[in-house]
């Protein structure tokens, strides 16, 4: 404006949508604006006065950046960051004549305690930088969900009900900084069309029963041999595995002694996966004018830090209370019907770089037993021996029994009733099976290796310690 103005009267002048690139605060002021000559284009349009844009700003400024002080140990004594006329122009995509106009208004407004400042905010020499984003209530909110599992109630908890609700409202619609759903595709015409699973052993008649029907002892536990582990408590069977063989070995944690075997699970349905690693490079787009945004800003940000916090290592003598967390994480996800997911992939801590852990949830954890003929007789033999004398080598010989020839039937004569046969229950082994869950992985045998663990590498930071030994002052002894 060519007149000077008192700050009154340019709190007075209209603002039109038309002025304001920002593409959010143009459309909210077309939207409750009111029509009106421009105090700036001169053309009839909805306007707000530049009080009321002024109001946004201000919100804007409190939520999205940081007032920044100059520096005593800089001899220039520049401030940090850039000037607020021009941090208001870029926001808002106006004029600089328009931005000036509102840092005027805002500077007559009362704002120090909203900003936490002692000096005027909108002064002159004001200058700003982008803010930080503060997730602390969010962390907070959940540190107090940990607390309640541990001290409080672990079923039937409403404190873990709302903040769990609260976490992963919408998780199907976040999107990381790369453009990628955070919920991930697994099972046929995917890039991730199996998983390996590891299972320790010590003794060898265990070993050998596992090899006879790894089907089921290296598949997932029946419910009553199910023990607690990071996803699931004690009694729930779930299917862990790893997107390595050496990720699933390295995460039974062998001793040094031990035979492990490690089998290739083919997925053999599309399978919904929540990957907890995407969960750090979750973005969100929008508006500093958009009241909303600062908060999906927040929950972005605490989604990075919970990320860390489920995936981090638990020491074995923690596990009982650190597991109550991802394990109510687990059955939270696994009873939402929306989003429907299958299970939870997430980076190994004991293996290398790039490798996942999985653990799909128990109603989608079946493996499709191995195609035996009843009566069949398995052996195990672990060595041939040569001239040389004993090699180790697996084998598996299975001995079905014999293939009976069908008796010719009269279609025409009436069945016998009496015959003991017919009064047997046709699907006697459906009737001790009532698992009426679809199979979703099947175990290639092919796959199937026992390792010998001979030793276990350690990547670790060494410190050294100091110790420095000084004699006591008279004055302490008194």
């Amino acid at each position: 404006m060519t007149i000077e103005l008192t700050v009154e009267e340019l709190a007075k002048l209209r603002l039109c949508s038309d002025c304001v690139g920002e593409s959010f605060l143009s459309a909210e002021i077309e939207r409750r604006g009111v029509e009106n000559i421009c105090s700036y284009c001169g053309e009839n349009g909805k306007t707000y006065s530049i009080a009321q844009v002024s109001d946004e700003v201000a919100v804007a400024f409190r939520d999205h950046y940081d007032l920044t002080r100059s520096d005593e140990n800089n001899y220039d004594w520049q401030l940090d960051g850039y000037p607020v006329t021009d941090v208001i122009a870029e926001a808002a995509d106006v004029s600089k004549e328009i931005a000036e106009d509102l840092r005027q208004v805002l500077e007559d407004r009362e704002l120090f305690e909203w900003f936490g400042s002692y000096e005027n905010p909108f002064d002159s020499e004001a200058n700003y930088d982008d803010k930080a984003t503060d997730d602390a209530e969010y962390r907070a909110g959940w540190l107090h969900f940990e607390e309640s599992l541990a001290t409080e109630a672990r079923f039937f908890n409403p404190t873990a009900e709302a903040r769990l609700t609260d976490t992963f409202a919408d998780i199907d619609k976040h999107r990381t900084d790369g453009g990628l759903p955070v919920i991930r595709e697994a099972g046929p015409k995917t890039e991730l069309t199996a998983f390996f699973r590891a299972r320790v052993f010590q003794a060898s008649d265990k070993l050998e029963d596992a090899l006879k029907r790894p089907d089921l002892e290296v598949g997932p536990p029946p419910a009553w041999a199910a023990t607690h582990g990071r996803m699931n408590p004690h009694g729930v069977s779930v299917f862990y595995g790893a997107t390595d063989p050496g990720a699933a070995l390295a995460e039974v944690r062998p001793p040094v002694g031990s035979r492990v075997v490690v089998g290739r699970f083919e997925i053999l349905r599309p399978l919904r996966l929540l990957d907890i690693d995407a969960l750090r490079s979750v973005t969100v787009s929008g508006s500093v004018f958009d009241r909303s945004y600062i908060e999906r800003l927040r929950k972005a940000s605490f989604l990075d830090w919970l990320s860390e916090r489920i995936t981090q290592p638990v020491m074995p003598n923690d596990e009982p209370f650190e597991y109550l967390p991802t394990q109510a994480i687990t059955d939270f996800l696994a009873t939402r019907s929306t989003p429907v997911l299958d299970g939870i992939i997430y980076p190994s801590v004991q293996a290398k770089k790039g490798t996942s852990n999985v653990v799909l949830f128990h109603k989608s954890s079946r493996v499709q037993n191995l195609d035996i003929p009843k009566g069949t007789e398995i052996s195990v033999y672990s060595h041939n021996y040569t001239e040389e004398g004993p090699e180790t080598v697996y084998s598996v010989h299975e001995e079905t029994p014999p293939v009976t020839k069908q008796s010719d039937v009269s279609f025409n004569s009436e069945p016998d009733i009496n015959n003991p046969i017919l009064l047997a229950p046709i699907h006697w082994d459906h009737e001790f099976n009532s698992d009426d869950r679809e199979v979703t992985l099947q175990l290639d045998i092919k796959t199937l290796e026992v390792r010998y663990v001979k030793g276990v590498e350690f990547n670790t930071d060494k410190y050294e310690v100091s110790r420095h030994r000084s004699e006591k002052r008279q004055d302490s002894l008194m």
